[in-house]
C-alpha cells in the first residue's frame, strides 16, 4: 500500500498587512505549489485547510488534475503584476515539471532570498539598477555579519557567498525571461555578466593529518558506545571508516551489501554508482578498514549476502541527510569537544570531504595516481589530481603516520603524530 498523500497550507504575509494562502503538496510523485488567494479575496486559514483536505482526497482517489498553466501564467500583456504574484505563478508551473529536491531548492531561494527584496516591485520597476542594488545589499549584509562576529556578537542568519548570490540572480533572470516573453518587460535586467559577482574559490574541506582522521574515528566509536542498548543504530565508526578508507560516495556506501565485500581477498565491489565509471569498480580494502568490517560482520553474522552493510534496523537504506547530520556532524562535534589546548578543530565536513581525504591520504603515502583514479571511479586523471588531491600536513613523520594508520596501526595518546600503539589483533577471517 502506497504512502498516504500529505500536504500543507502556506501562509505568506503581504506588505499591506494581509495574508496570501497557498497549498504545498505532492500529487502523483510530483511536488506542487498552488496559490489560492488572499484574505481580501475571502480566504482564511480554515478555508485553506478545507481546500487542502479536498485536494488530498482527490489525489488519493486519483481524480485530481492540476490547473492549466495557461490560466496561472498568462496575464494580459498590459498588466503589471508584482514580482510576488508573477513569481508565485511561475513557480507553480516550474515545480510541476522537476524533481521534488530541485523544486525545494528553488523554492527556498525564491521564498527566503528573492521575495524579501523584490516581492512588492511591479515587474516594470525591476531595472538593471534595482538588480545591482539587490546584489549590493547582499554583499553588505555579509560584511555586516562578518563585522558582528569579529566584535563577538551573535551570528544571526548565515549570509550568502558570492556563488549563492549569483545563483539567486540567475533564478531572477529565469523568472524575468518569461516576463519578457509576455511583454511585461522590454529586456531582461538580470541577464549579463556584469550582474554577477566574482566567483568564490571553492572550499573543499577534508582531514589533513593522521591525527585528525584518528580523532574523528575515535569520536564515532565513542558515539557508538553511548548509543541506547535497546535501539539498533548504524555503526558510525564503520561507516565513517568506509568513507575515509574506501573513498565511497555516500550513495555508494549506503547501497553496499555484504555480498559486495570480499573480506578474505580484501576487495569490495561498487555495484551502484551515479556514473558508469564508478559502477562495477573494485576498491582495495585497506587493512584498517578490513579489521573494522570484520568486526561489523561478526556482529551481523546472520545477515544474508544481499543485506545492506549500513542499513537501518529494518534493513532498509539509510537516509543520506541523516548520515550527514546524525553520523558525520555529531562525530565532528564529539571530536572537537575532546580537543586539548592548542589542537586545531576538525573542519565541518560532508561525506564528499571524507572522499577527498581518501584521495589525499593515498597520494600522501605514495600510491600511483592511476590507482587512485581507478579507486575513485574517475576517467579523468586530472580530476583526481587537481580537485580531490589536497595537501596533507608536512610535519615530520606525517607520511609515516598516515602509512601506519592505513595499515591498521593506531596513533598514541601522547600527542606525537609519529608514535603509534600496536594495532589490535585482527579477528578471525570471516567464513
Amino acid at each position: 500500500m502506497g504512502r498516504q498523500a500529505k500536504g500543507a497550507v502556506v501562509c505568506t504575509p503581504l506588505s499591506d498587512g494581509g495574508t496570501s494562502y497557498a497549498l504545498r503538496f505532492t500529487a502523483y510523485k510530483v511536488r506542487r505549489f498552488d496559490t489560492l488567494g488572499t484574505d481580501t479575496e475571502g480566504w482564511t486559514r480554515d478555508r485553506a485547510e478545507a481546500e487542502l483536505q479536498g485536494v488530498m482526497a482527490d489525489v488519493r482517489r486519483g481524480i485530481w488534475t492540476p490547473p492549466s498553466p495557461a490560466v496561472a501564467l498568462a496575464p494580459a500583456p498590459t498588466d503589471d503584476p508584482t514580482f510576488h504574484e508573477f513569481a508565485t505563478a511561475w513557480f507553480a508551473d516550474y515545480a510541476s515539471g522537476v524533481a521534488a529536491s530541485t523544486a525545494a531548492t528553488v523554492e527556498w531561494r525564491l521564498t527566503y532570498v528573492l521575495l524579501p527584496f523584490f516581492k512588492d516591485h511591479r515587474l516594470s520597476q525591476i531595472t538593471i539598477q534595482e538588480v545591482d542594488r539587490y546584489r549590493a545589499e547582499k554583499v553588505q549584509g555579509r560584511d555586516r555579519h562578518a563585522a558582528a562576529r569579529a566584535r563577538g556578537g551573535k551570528d544571526g542568519p548565515r549570509p550568502l557567498c558570492n556563488n549563492m548570490i549569483n545563483r539567486t540572480i540567475q533564478l531572477l533572470g529565469q523568472i524575468l525571461e518569461l516576463a519578457v516573453e509576455y511583454g511585461h518587460l522590454p529586456a531582461n535586467p538580470a541577464r549579463g555578466q556584469r550582474r554577477k559577482l566574482k566567483a568564490d574559490k571553492p572550499r573543499r574541506p577534508y582531514l589533513d593529518s593522521a591525527r585528525q582522521v584518528t580523532a574523528l574515528l575515535d569520536a564515532a566509536a565513542a558515539l557508538d558506545r553511548e548509543s541506547r542498548a535497546d535501539r539498533k543504530h548504524v555503526s558510525r565508526h564503520a561507516l565513517i571508516a568506509a568513507l575515509i578508507f574506501a573513498g565511497l560516495r555516500i550513495s555508494e556506501a549506503l547501497a553496499l551489501r555484504w555480498g559486495d565485500t570480499d573480506l578474505l581477498g580484501c576487495w569490495l565491489t561498487v555495484t551502484e554508482s551515479k556514473t558508469d565509471a564508478g559502477r562495477g569498480r573494485k576498491v582495495k580494502i585497506q587493512p584498517v578498514l578490513r579489521d573494522v568490517l570484520r568486526r561489523l560482520r561478526a556482529d551481523n553474522v546472520d545477515a544474508p549476502p544481499d543485506a545492506l552493510v549500513f542499513g537501518t534496523a529494518t534493513g532498509k537504506p539509510q537516509n543520506p541527510s541523516n548520515v550527514r547530520t546524525r553520523v558525520i556532524t555529531k562525530a565532528i562535534d564529539q571530536a572537537n569537544g575532546r580537543l586539548r589546548d592548542g589542537e586545531v578543530p576538525l573542519p565541518r565536513l560532508t561525506p564528499h570531504g571524507l572522499r577527498r581525504t581518501f584521495a589525499s591520504v593515498l597520494y600522501a603515502i605514495g600510491e600511483d595516481p592511476g590507482v587512485v583514479m581507478d579507486e575513485l571511479g574517475h576517467t579523468d586523471p586530472d580530476l583526481a589530481l587537481t580537485v580531490y588531491r589536497q595537501s596533507m600536513r608536512r610535519a615530520q613523520g606525517e607520511r609515516e603516520a598516515l602509512r601506519a594508520l592505513v595499515q591498521g596501526a593506531r596513533i598514541g595518546s601522547n600527542g606525537s603524530g609519529a608514535e603509534f600503539e600496536p594495532a589490535a589483533e585482527p579477528m578471525e577471517r570471516a567464513a
